[in-house]
């Protein structure tokens, strides 16, 4: 699961970057960021794939402001995207995630 976990991470990483890009004239200012990064990651990565179902985008909005509030919250030491990765995989991933 491990390097599952690296490879979700590496494309939230992505996600993120290319948010900002698209972004950037508001230096990445979006109050309606879980949407767009659903989106992305759903129609635009290889998420789907990793996870090997395609979660419901407002499940996946759902999820990710959820996990936004509890990584804020705990303020752990691992990167964000390690942190969303091994909760995704729960959430959504094929030994116990739920399927769309």
């Amino acid at each position: 699961m491990d390097k599952r976990v690296e490879r979700v991470g590496d494309v939230l990483h992505e996600a993120a970057e290319t948010h900002h890009r698209v972004y950037r004239i508001v230096d990445g200012a979006d109050d309606d960021w879980a949407s767009w990064y659903a989106d992305w990651l759903i129609n635009l990565s290889e998420l789907p794939n990793l996870l090997e179902t395609t979660p419901v985008r407002s499940e996946l909005v759902c999820e990710l402001v959820g996990l936004h509030r509890e990584y804020t919250a705990k303020t752990p030491a691992e990167p964000w995207e390690s942190f969303y990765a091994q909760r995704l995989l729960a959430a959504f991933g094929p030994d116990g995630g739920r399927s769309a």
